[in-house]
């Protein structure tokens, strides 16, 4: 077989195999496979039909290669992502590089083996599917007390930005918000004009 009819047997035969995913969207309420959920038994199975995949990062794209270890003449098969940043909190550049290439590496596979993402077939996959309970939303998440504080602090970054111009006051409070939930409920309430400048600022920062 050439390098293009195993990649179809090697994906033919991986979606017969039940793996369970291990990433989970809290918000969404849905799981998606992480790249330790399925790597393992998507290299035994490159390895079992004779194919060889390696993946290499560039300034602007990272890129797998899928060539046929039984025939190394024939025809070689080419993926290829944009590369993208990090910014983790704590994180030092080379962490984050760490970060960008693990995620790149995943996509990557994803790629490789058409492994379907959340969408309309998660939804209704069989019964052997977790059932999920219906997502509560970000107001449902946040303590009473919390609310007022973070409504408080909505007010305050509005003025900060309508009244006195000061879209590095107004960032800066935000950032003041640590948790996801709280963070997600205070942007929600922001007026639409601040939370487009505070996004603005906040991508100067990472390109500065």
């Amino acid at each position: 077989m050439n390098t293009y009819q195993k990649l179809n047997l090697v994906r033919a035969t991986f979606h017969e195999k039940s793996l369970k995913k291990s990433g989970l969207n809290k918000f969404a309420g849905y799981q998606y496979f992480e790249l330790a959920d399925f790597l393992v038994p998507a290299l035994q199975l490159f390895g079992l039909h004779g194919l060889t995949a390696t993946i290499s990062f560039g300034l602007e794209t990272a890129t797998m290669t899928i060539v046929n270890s039984d025939k190394p003449d024939d025809a070689v098969i080419t993926l290829t992502s944009p590369m993208s940043e990090a910014a983790l909190k704590g994180c030092h550049p080379v962490q984050n590089l760490g970060a960008v290439q693990t995620y790149l590496t995943r996509y990557l596979w994803v790629q490789a083996l058409c492994i379907v993402e959340h969408d309309s077939i998660d939804a209704t996959t069989g019964k052997d599917t977790p059932t999920h309970k219906p997502t509560r939303s970000t107001s449902d998440l946040v303590e009473d007390d919390r609310k007022k504080y973070l409504l408080d602090l909505k007010v305050g970054i509005e003025s900060l930005f309508f009244e006195n111009d000061d879209i590095v006051g107004a960032y800066a409070q935000c950032q003041k918000v640590t948790d996801a939930e709280e963070k997600t409920y205070l942007w929600d309430k922001l007026d639409s004009k601040v939370r487009s400048a505070i996004k603005k600022h906040g991508e100067s920062l990472k390109g500065a």
